[in-house]
């Protein structure tokens, strides 16, 4: 039986005919969590969700095994692509915060907990006007919504070219900024973090990581976490994911991390290949459980 500690191994699945679909391709693969879109991710806007299919989304979830009976399978979803919240281009910022509202909303009404997001790049701004414009616009779109549950997740991120959120000093400072930080919390993607230059493949640099989360976001705000090798090396301030164990991380690193009981029951979603035979989820789930 799963307990508060047992990883909560799940993946990123398609959402094709319908967001509720993702329960049936989820328990297929056996995950025990599970990340969706809740609109198409390179899309600025999409029709409104119909009713029928937000019931069915709702019923889906409460229908299906999550790894412990006492609770709901752990679900989060992940935000548009286009979204970027420190934009200088001032029609890029207004769409990015109308997306941000729009999904949020939907996530509201599926009864998702967390939207996971990548901050933004300043685009030449400077990273102090970028994470102040990423916190502003997150104080607009709370305003918006001031009754919503649904919290954002900042995701970190690999750093390619004035992307923010490569160090996790920078999330901390968005979270610092925000006036409402009880409503944001943290997605930590490995392969970001390697690329981004924090070394998980040895005790000491996983411990190194750990410390870092703690001293900046703290663990406590970590409501998700992404399993992804790097097909990169370390510090390549690439985001390229690799399937488990093929890339530059190995499986040492994810052994360390599904030993370390201290994540407790929060979702560990792969976003990892799927291979020609779309089957890569699959593969990766078997060799993480298997570790």
């Amino acid at each position: 039986m799963a307990t508060s500690a047992t990883p909560h191994l799940g993946a990123h699945v398609s959402t094709a005919g319908g967001v509720s679909t993702a329960f049936g391709r989820a328990a297929d693969l056996g995950c025990d969590a599970l990340q969706v879109f809740v609109k198409n991710a390179n899309t600025w806007s999409a029709k409104p969700l119909p009713e029928a299919e937000i019931s069915a989304f709702r019923a889906g979830h409460a229908t299906t095994p999550g790894p412990r009976a006492s609770a709901p399978l752990p679900l989060v979803a992940h935000a548009g692509y286009l979204i970027n919240l420190c934009s200088p281009k001032s029609d890029v910022h207004a769409r990015s915060r109308e997306a941000l509202i729009d999904e949020l909303g939907r996530c509201e009404a599926l009864g998702v907990p967390g939207l996971v997001l990548h901050p933004g790049a300043h685009l030449g701004e400077g990273e102090e006007a970028g994470l102040d414009g990423v916190a502003r616009s997150l104080d607009a779109v709370h305003a918006a919504l001031p009754d919503a549950r649904v919290r954002v997740l900042l995701e970190n991120t690999a750093g390619q070219g004035t992307v923010l959120g490569s160090r996790l000093e920078q999330l901390a400072a968005v979270i610092a900024r925000v006036d409402a930080p009880d409503r944001i919390g943290v997605c930590l993607d490995t392969c970001h973090a390697f690329a981004a230059g924090y070394d998980l493949r040895d005790d000491d640099g996983y411990r190194a990581f750990v410390d870092a989360v703690e001293a900046t976001v703290t663990r406590a705000r970590v409501a998700a976490l992404h399993l992804n090798d790097s097909k990169f090396a370390l510090g390549s301030r690439k985001d390229r994911h690799a399937s488990i164990g093929a890339g530059e991380l190995g499986v040492g690193a994810f052994a360390r991390l599904l030993a370390d009981e201290a994540w407790g029951a929060i979702p560990m979603i792969l976003e990892t290949p799927l291979g020609d035979d779309g089957d890569g989820h699959a593969r990766d789930l078997a060799t993480l459980r298997g570790l």
